[in-house]
């Protein structure tokens, strides 16, 4: 598992002073109110800051929310929204990555697409946006898809063109949550490298991908790694004590430092092909067996992170690991390659990972009910996966009902697939529909991105949360 905080995606757009270009943007193309008025006067939302970028007016916002859609009058608590304005006339992207809201501009590949604004959402009690006290019954997948209902329907008045959801992987399953829930707010959905664990206790194919992904030297050298890393247990848990000794770490949700130290080692192979491509394989040890403690250490640390289970990392991502334990699901992988007795708790269960006075049931119809959905009633939905990125392995599908919709795979990506790596033919028509859902027309006959790239503004790294964690 990555290092909560050395993996969290860290956006370096750098902050430059509103230029001629951005100052064209302080009031609509038609001269009408300043748009950060409009937002303000919208009921239940107040300004955080604003940020200037050039060519746009970035806002961080807070927008009150039920704690319950379905009692609304039983309390309510703030949750941030940014947003990335371009032009009333232009289409509206909505953006929600599944976890905390960056309040640092930037501008996600539909977005540049369709060359529009973009609204993102916090998930709620991903803090700051968690209601005090925290009513965590209060956490699914219908209420955080009717905080966004909310939020359209609060800023469709404004942003009156078309709209399309987008998010990477808990965002891709967010968006498509979202659609289900509320197939008439969006004109279209294109969903990133988003799970689907339909059945929570049947994890199979995440065997057969481990069991073929990539080249088989490349799996022997991190088999081997991951396994010499529970041979040598012993020092190298000795080297975690003092590692959490000296960062103030401690292990009270997950239990002990030993079965911290099991977890980072079984996510060791997952996270190299989350994150890593196949040519990153020149980074691993050569010899697991002839390699030095430092060098075992090291590479498991880059990859997982031994920072991820301990009290301090988890923290973060309670709200994940509550939804993994109660609706979403969790995969569960098989270790053929490691002898029996070196491996004491296996892939442990999100329950684990939740602080025990947080109650927490599984609800297997909720996936089942989403996949049903979308294999038969998707419209106007593009999936696109990665070929290399073990989250794929339980994905999306469309089946007879379901129009205009499409699952795609990148070759050779990971966890960061997107349209732009996609093969030609399905570029072009992964773009085309994007622009056609959005409303908004081309020149040319090729379908491309309206907008030119930007290297500071357009994101295309890997959103690298923690694996496990999608």
């Amino acid at each position: 598992m990555r290092k909560a905080l050395r993996w969290l995606l860290a956006f370096t757009v750098f902050i430059g002073t509103l230029s001629t270009a951005g100052a064209a943007t302080a009031a609509d193309a038609s001269g009408s109110q300043d748009i950060k008025d409009r937002l303000l006067s919208i009921p239940g939302v107040s300004l955080i800051q604003e940020k200037p970028y050039p060519g746009y007016r970035y806002l961080v916002l807070n927008f009150t929310q039920p704690v319950d859609h379905r009692h609304p009058s039983a309390g309510t608590f703030q949750q941030r929204i940014t947003v990335l304005h371009k032009d009333v006339s232009r289409p509206t992207v909505f953006y929600t990555g599944g976890y905390n809201v960056s309040t640092t501009p930037s501008r996600r590949e539909p977005t540049q697409i369709v060359d529009g604004n973009q609204v993102s959402l916090e998930y709620r009690y991903f803090t700051p946006s968690r209601p005090a006290p925290a009513d965590w019954s209060k956490l699914d997948i219908w209420q955080a898809a009717s905080d966004q209902h909310r939020v359209f329907e609060a800023l469709k008045p404004i942003y009156s063109r078309n709209w399309i959801a987008t998010g990477g992987s808990k965002g891709g399953m967010t968006a498509t949550y979202y659609e289900r829930f509320y197939p008439r707010d969006m004109d279209g959905v294109v969903a990133y490298v988003a799970p689907n664990d339909v059945v929570n206790d049947e994890d199979s194919a995440y065997d057969r991908f481990f069991a073929s992904v990539g080249t088989e030297e490349c799996r022997d050298k991190l088999n081997a790694v991951q396994r010499e890393a529970l041979v040598r247990r012993e020092p190298l848990e000795k080297k975690y004590a003092a590692y959490a000794a000296e960062n103030g770490y401690t292990f009270t949700t997950i239990g002990s430092l030993d079965r911290a130290y099991e977890a980072v080692v079984l996510d060791y192979v997952w996270g190299f092909w989350q994150y890593s491509l196949l040519s990153d394989c020149d980074t691993i040890p050569a010899n697991a067996a002839t390699a030095s403690d430092d060098e075992i250490w090291n590479s498991v640390d880059e990859i997982s992170g031994f920072s991820a289970y301990t009290d301090q990392g988890l923290e973060t991502y309670t709200p994940y690991y509550y939804q993994a334990g109660t609706q979403l699901g969790a995969p569960t992988i098989r270790f053929p390659h490691i002898e029996k007795r070196y491996i004491r708790y296996g892939y442990q269960p999100p329950r684990n990972f939740v602080p025990r006075e947080i109650p927490m049931r599984f609800q297997p119809w909720v996936m089942r009910d989403v996949d049903t959905w979308v294999r038969h009633e998707a419209r106007h939905m593009l999936f696109v996966y990665g070929q290399n990125d073990p989250w794929g392995s339980e994905r999306f599908r469309v089946d007879k009902g379901a129009k205009d919709s499409y699952v795609f795979t990148a070759p050779g990506m990971n966890h960061g697939a997107n349209v732009a790596g996609l093969v030609p033919a399905q570029k072009e028509l992964a773009t085309a529909r994007i622009l056609a859902w959005a409303g908004v027309q081309q020149s040319t006959a090729q379908a491309k991105p309206l907008a030119a790239f930007d290297s500071r503004l357009d994101v295309r790294d890997v959103e690298r949360e923690p694996a496990l964690r999608p």
